[in-house]
């Protein structure tokens, strides 16, 4: 189990930093270090479905002055030592019984699995990154350590917190994670600025939970602190049943090409167009799984959610085909958002200067109309149609009937220019453009 790989990978980082022995094991860690602050308290923080943390325990089972919580510590080490493996008691593995839904890692090939390898699942899973959709793991050292300096702020949390649903730390290490890589985290107060959304659990009335975080978020935050990296994660999903998705890489340099941009094109000397907490307020199009999908997680993967409502009907699937409308402060966050995308996209900053200028060609040639106050001019409707091409070839035809009249220089070059990009390209170029005529149009 990948849970294992980890957990191996950090107890070596861990016996480093605290000057431990060579033999210090994953027991003696899972013993001293983890169970103390996830399992020895009447609030768990992390949930592994079936485990004996989450059984009852019967009065006349427990010793003479002998806890809940050690009971069941000893109960999960004797199940340990008599080889009773199961995904109750290594993170990741298959059910004990064949009949059982995840049971299907069951081979009939006889093997033995080590002890080691079991309580290191269980700190591997501890420093799992959670988010809507799914987790991850990363073989990361800096990555690593600071999840784990999280684990005792989240233990203060909850004690500290009434009402509080317990066993998130997946969903704890994913808002940690996005803080302490952020611009506002500070070594020695670390918990200033955090703050956690809550909702309610669903569970007992009453009762909250810290909300999931939003995927996009996590890729943000790594983009920030590994700027040309390109990291591999192991993305899966742990429930009744479990799902993996695989080794799944992060093209971090990809993504930071939007704030590349944004400084490059749309930082103004006294006004900074978009902030980066407004880029990260980003929401994507596909779901965590959906992205996975795609084989690797990049630019293309954070598309926009929403987006697709501005694209020409059929260049795409689901577009609407919808006019751009600034309403309020939010429509124009998400305005300059959709276009920061499309030109980190399209990775031709000189497309941008293209598609003002035939914006301003079409309103001009649009505003020469002297019926334009009279309905549907002719005008007008070449410009509809062109803005609303499903594909480059009604494009072209749409602006080569306006070469010969006006504005010659500027079509010919768009025609040229959307004739040399790749075919995929279109559909955002062609958006780009309606965005700049809807923005023009305003003034």
């Amino acid at each position: 189990m990948y849970t294992s790989y980890i957990g191996k990978k950090f107890l070596r980082i861990y016996k480093e930093k605290e000057k431990k022995p060579e033999n210090y094991t994953a027991k003696e860690f899972f013993d001293e270090v983890l169970f103390p602050v996830f399992f020895d308290d009447e609030k768990h923080l992390m949930h592994v479905h079936g485990s004996t943390f989450f059984q009852s325990v019967g009065k006349n089972d427990l010793k003479t002055g002998e806890s809940e919580s050690y009971f069941r510590l000893n109960r999960l080490h004797q199940d340990i030592a008599n080889n009773r493996i199961s995904g109750s008691t290594y993170v990741g593995y298959a059910a004990g019984k064949i009949d059982q839904p995840t049971s299907g890692q069951v081979s009939s090939i006889g093997h033995n699995i080590e002890s080691e390898e079991v309580y290191a699942s269980w700190v591997g899973e501890g420093l799992s990154i959670g988010f809507s959709g799914g987790l991850i793991l990363i073989d990361n050292e800096e990555i690593m350590w600071n999840l784990f300096k999280g684990w005792i702020l989240y233990r203060k949390y909850i004690n500290q917190t009434p009402n509080i649903k317990g066993r998130q730390i997946e969903t704890w290490n994913g808002h940690w994670l996005a803080h302490c890589f952020s611009k506002d985290f500070n070594k020695e107060h670390p918990l200033t600025f955090f703050e956690l959304p809550i909702g309610t659990s669903g569970e007992e009335k009453g009762t909250i939970s810290i909300a999931t975080l939003n995927w996009a978020k996590i890729i943000f935050a790594l983009s920030r602190k590994f700027p040309n990296t390109v990291i591999t994660s192991h993305a899966y999903f742990l429930g009744k049943t479990n799902t993996t998705f695989g080794f799944i890489n992060l093209y971090l340099p990809d993504v930071r090409r939007m704030f590349e941009l944004r400084d490059k094109l749309f930082l103004d000397k006294e006004k900074m167009v978009l902030s980066d907490k407004e880029i990260e307020t980003l929401e994507p199009f596909y779901r965590f799984n959906e992205a996975c999908k795609m084989g690797t997680i990049g630019l293309k993967s954070i598309e926009p959610r929403g987006l697709r409502e501005f694209m020409s009907k059929g260049t795409v699937d689901y577009t609407q085909g919808k006019d751009y409308k600034f309403t309020d402060e939010r429509s124009l966050i998400n305005f300059q958002l959709y276009k920061l995308w499309i030109i980190a996209m399209l990775n031709k900053t000189e497309l941008l200067k293209l598609a003002t200028d035939v914006s301003r060609a079409l309103l001009a040639h649009e505003s020469h109309d002297p019926k334009e106050n009279r309905g549907k001019s002719e005008k007008s409707n070449q410009v509809k149609g062109i803005l609303d091409s499903k594909n480059l070839k009604n494009f072209i035809d749409g602006l080569t009937e306006l070469v010969i009249k006006e504005n010659a220089d500027i079509f010919k070059e768009v025609v040229e220019q959307t004739l040399k990009m790749p075919s995929d390209n279109f559909p955002l170029f062609s958006t780009l453009i309606r965005f700049e005529y809807a923005f023009l149009k305003t003034k």
